[in-house]
């Protein structure tokens, strides 16, 4: 019974471990056609940070199937070296994590600001979001 089970969580690695590399070169392609499409709309460097916005996310959703293949592949009688690979292996990409999200959250900010710089004296990013809500509202009221 213990083969069997073991047998499967093998099989469910694999499909992690593939769905998680998948999310990543799904990804890294991505966000590389965005590159070449913004490169060539934009010729500042601002037109690349939500190029880099979105590879963040999806190299940190790919870290997260990638952890998540690691602690099933431990799930079934694990022996202390094992456990010990899965804790280093966890750190590890938990601070990638951590810092994708530190930099993703950063650029998100500078967008925003910048966002909130090139508009009109007195509106916000907040202003209009609020307005924007409340004319969905109003229009579905009527």
């Amino acid at each position: 019974m213990e083969t069997l089970l073991e047998e499967v969580v093998n099989v469910l690695v694999v499909i992690v471990e593939a769905c998680g590399a998948a999310v990543i070169i799904i990804g890294a392609v991505y966000a590389f056609l965005r590159f070449l499409w913004a490169g060539l709309r934009h010729r500042g460097a601002a037109g690349f940070v939500p190029v880099r916005l979105t590879l963040g996310r999806f190299l940190a959703l790919g870290l997260e199937f990638q952890l998540a293949s690691d602690v099933l592949r431990t799930a079934v009688a694990p022996s202390w070296e094992e456990i010990g690979q899965l804790a280093a292996i966890a750190a590890i990409r938990t601070v990638l994590n951590y810092f994708l999200g530190k930099e993703i959250a950063e650029e998100r900010r500078q967008v925003e600001e910048d966002r909130d710089r090139d508009r009109p004296s007195g509106t916000s990013s907040s202003d209009e979001k609020d307005r924007d809500a409340s004319s969905s509202r109003s229009g579905q009221a009527g």
